[in-house]
């Protein structure tokens, strides 16, 4: 899905709505997402899950066409983890076995 298509679903949802104010909506709730990342904070949406910043330290990489080595300086790269409610509607009855399991 892309942010277009967001737009269309959720004013679709709400037709008391103007597109154009959907689409406000949802570009004011990405930048703000975008907005607490770049300043290190952690974004928690409850069932949905948590977005959060990682720091990837220098290393030395290779280039995969010819083998040489490069150098690969330090990144900071968003991390996306899953909330509980998200996991079970992607895998139904997985926290069934697993509580079996733990008998």
């Amino acid at each position: 899905m892309i942010k277009s298509e967001l737009v269309q679903i959720v004013a679709a949802r709400n037709p008391h709505l103007y597109h154009r104010d959907v689409e406000n909506i949802v570009n004011a709730i990405l930048d703000e997402i975008t907005d607490a990342l770049s300043s290190g904070n952690r974004v928690e949406l409850r069932g949905f899950g948590a977005f959060s910043v990682k720091n990837r330290p220098a290393r030395t990489g290779r280039n995969p066409r010819t083998g040489e080595t490069v150098f690969v300086e330090e990144k900071w790269v968003p991390f996306f983890k899953t909330g509980k409610e998200l996991r079970e509607r992607l895998n139904p009855g997985m926290d069934d076995e697993e509580d079996d399991d733990a008998d």
